[in-house]
């Protein structure tokens, strides 16, 4: 990984405010907004999300989690960092959290319906990222889903924003169609590459011209959806 997140277990949204203050709104807004199209795309794909057994890969201290763990059936998450796993687990009781010791991603292969990953994958070393992508086909079912949240680097702001974390410093950013090949090359079948969170905005005009222009690769993230063969 190319940032040591033990250094920031306590100080993970602080940093991350710090860089998106510009924009008006703060980290739980922008967790909150993917965790929503996450549950949307699960329930297009695979059913009620309810029912599913969702795997966060590089879960961070769970603020993405905490929008999550009420509307799934199951809900664990992994990380590297062991301080800020308790981090995570102090902000979500009702989640299961695990570390991973560099092996693997600390949970049974195939054991999850949906595995998903949110900007973590430009921290991964580019001649790690095929074996990062191949862990996370692993760990869900036949016919189970994979999910990858990047930051779009044709985004202006999105740069601005990024330029400005702490724990970003030096990453590159993926395209989309980046994602979508190491995806494709892991066997997975892409289902929807899709941008989003054009507006900060926090209303519902701006959650339906989310999904209007969700083509557009203009939106500050991105994320790719693939299915693992049945």
């Amino acid at each position: 990984m190319s940032a040591d997140f033990d250094h920031y277990a306590h100080g993970y949204d602080a940093s991350v405010n710090d860089s998106v203050a510009f924009t008006g709104q703060d980290v739980e807004f922008y967790a909150r907004c993917k965790a929503e199209r996450l549950l949307e795309v699960i329930g297009r794909h695979l059913g009620d999300p309810a029912h599913q057994r969702v795997l966060d890969v590089g879960c961070g201290p769970g603020v993405t989690d905490s929008y999550l763990v009420d509307h799934v059936g199951q809900l664990v998450g992994v990380d590297t960092s062991a301080d800020i796993l308790e981090t995570a687990a102090a902000r979500n009781p009702h989640a299961t959290y695990r570390l991973d010791d560099g092996t693997g991603l600390a949970a049974e292969p195939g054991s999850a319906d949906v595995a998903f990953a949110i900007c973590v994958l430009h921290h991964v070393e580019p001649d790690e990222r095929a074996g990062f992508v191949s862990q996370l086909s692993r760990a869900v079912r036949p016919g189970g889903l994979v999910v990858v949240f990047e930051h779009n680097p044709l985004n202006p702001l999105t740069r601005v924003a990024v330029s400005r974390c702490e724990f970003d410093e030096g990453v590159r950013l993926l395209r989309a169609g980046e994602v979508d090949r190491r995806l494709r090359a892991a066997g997975l079948a892409v289902l929807e590459r899709r941008y989003l969170q054009f507006t900060p905005f926090d209303m519902a005009w701006a959650r339906r011209l989310d999904h209007a222009l969700g083509w557009l690769p203009a939106g500050a993230q991105h994320y790719v959806v693939a299915r693992r063969a049945a």
